[in-house]
């Protein structure tokens, strides 16, 4: 079994993580440059959702470590709450 599960070990996948969201007008968008800060309806701490290949897998909090951004995974959902994803 495990010969047949190393052959898939090195297959990518997409992996993101949702920090927050807002809404904008498009006026507002258009006026965005490099340096604009978008304000995101996130708290620091707050637990963020995963996904991996756009499927929720579960969810983490923010980090920052050597003034770069990760995502700690805090909790990965149980089988029911991954399929109910799938459809």
């Amino acid at each position: 079994m495990s010969e047949k599960f190393d052959r898939v070990l090195d297959i990518e996948l997409k992996v993101s993580a949702i920090l927050g969201r807002t809404k904008m007008s498009l006026k507002d968008i258009f006026e965005l440059s490099k340096g604009s800060l978008i304000e995101l309806d996130t708290f620091e701490d707050q637990e963020v959702e995963i996904y991996v290949n756009g499927r929720k897998i579960g969810y983490g909090q923010v980090v920052v470590v050597d003034r770069n951004f990760g995502i700690r995974i805090t909790s990965i959902l149980g089988e029911e709450e991954l399929v109910k994803t799938l459809s």
